[in-house]
């Protein structure tokens, strides 16, 4: 019996050896798997990181230049990102790549003559589809027309502005210290439309909005009387409801009688003649606000939305065209980005975007109005004529 017992032990002894090693065995062969599981990893994300790193070289550095023009051009128009391009370029490589694009604008002087700001019998036969959207009014709104504007670009919205008299520069209430939004602006002037105007001073890009450029101009009031030496130059309209494009002092304005104006640029059309647009304009793409004038005196607000994934925003030459189309005259680049915004009565109905992607505008230091008809108690409903 006891032999028998030995045995048994034995036995039970090499088969717990034998499991053992097994066991072993396995754990060293999903130990070895689980290290080159690992390793394969390690691999692929460092293959795809160095890929990731040659792209983004080949985009900064490589020989095709226009990711880096996109770049510099966008990054330098923005208030407070302007770093995304000194971090990767010198002050000699962006100062070439914003001399490459650019707008070249015209040298001629306004030709005041040729806007004829006198009412006239409605219109039956329309030259296109663009005359027909401005010129066929609705028969309950006679004060101002918005089509929408659609592109694979940006979407935005082009107003109608019928009489010119009744446009109007407005300001911040704290002028000098902070700007303020243009809800605010529009309710205080009890506005129809506005949409917001000229540049602010920007000091360490941490400008409050409160400092507009150059010469300001409300109801005949010069509210500021700066020198300004950027592109453009005075955005304004004369007593005789007129638009001016003209790089002015301030006795040049007073003598001009600008009754009210806003500092800006640049100039897209002077005279029926379209600037010269050199690459992307050096603006890139984004929200962008301009306004115009046709020789049939009637008024054009342009406002464009971007910054999404899918519609980046627009640059000058697209300004250009649609203002073109629509029969512009004079017309001339607003502020753009974060402070493009429309509203009507009271509501902003665009979608501005800031630099960090949220759905919202910015404090600004001016506007342009269109105010209430005095003589006209009717109500302002808002047409809208959607471009197919």
């Amino acid at each position: 019996m006891r032999n028998s017992t030995i045995d048994k032990e034995s036995i039970n002894e090499k088969e717990e050896a034998i499991n053992h090693k097994r066991t072993k065995t396995r754990i060293e062969k999903n130990s070895g798997k689980s290290q080159n599981i690992i390793t394969t990893v390690f691999t692929v994300l460092f293959s795809l990181g160095s890929v990731g790193i040659i792209i983004v070289l080949f985009l900064l550095y490589g020989p095709y230049t226009g990711f880096r023009e996109w770049l510099v051009t966008t990054a330098m128009t923005t208030m407070t990102h302007q770093y995304f391009a000194t971090w990767f370029y010198d002050d000699a490589t962006i100062s070439y790549i914003l001399d490459k694009n650019k707008v070249v604008e015209t040298n001629e002087t306004t030709d005041l003559a040729a806007i004829n700001t006198e009412k006239k019998s409605d219109k039956i036969e329309y030259e296109n589809e663009y005359e027909r959207q401005i010129l066929e009014r609705d028969p309950e709104n006679n004060d101002y027309k918005i089509i929408e504007i659609e592109d694979s670009k940006f979407d935005g919205y082009l107003v109608a502005v019928y009489e010119p008299s009744r446009v109007q520069t407005v300001a911040t209430k704290n002028l000098g210290v902070s700007g303020q939004y243009l809800t605010t602006m529009a309710k205080n002037n009890d506005a129809l439309i506005a949409i917001n105007g000229g540049g602010f001073d920007d000091p360490n890009f941490n400008s409050t909005g409160g400092s507009p450029l150059g010469i300001t101009v409300s109801r005949g009031e010069y509210i500021t009387t700066k020198a300004y030496n950027g592109s453009g130059g005075l955005i304004g309209f004369t007593n005789d409801d007129k638009l001016v494009l003209e790089k002015m002092t301030l006795s040049e304005a007073k003598n001009q009688g600008i009754r009210d104006a806003v500092t800006f640029g640049p100039y897209l059309i002077k005279n029926g003649k379209p600037s010269q647009v050199l690459g992307n304009g050096g603006w890139g793409k984004a929200p962008r606000t301009a306004i115009a004038q046709r020789k049939d005196g009637i008024v054009l607000f342009l406002i464009l939305d971007g910054r999404t994934a899918t519609k980046p925003g627009a640059d000058m030459n697209d300004l250009i065209e649609i203002l073109e189309n629509y029969g512009a005259y004079n017309a001339a680049n607003l502020d753009g980005g974060t402070s493009s915004v429309l509203v009507v009565d009271g509501t902003i109905v665009n979608d501005p975007i800031d630099s960090t992607g949220a759905h919202k505008t910015r404090p600004i230091a001016t506007g342009f109005i269109l105010t209430k008809d005095e003589s006209d108690d009717s109500d302002h409903s808002v047409v809208e004529d959607k471009i197919k």
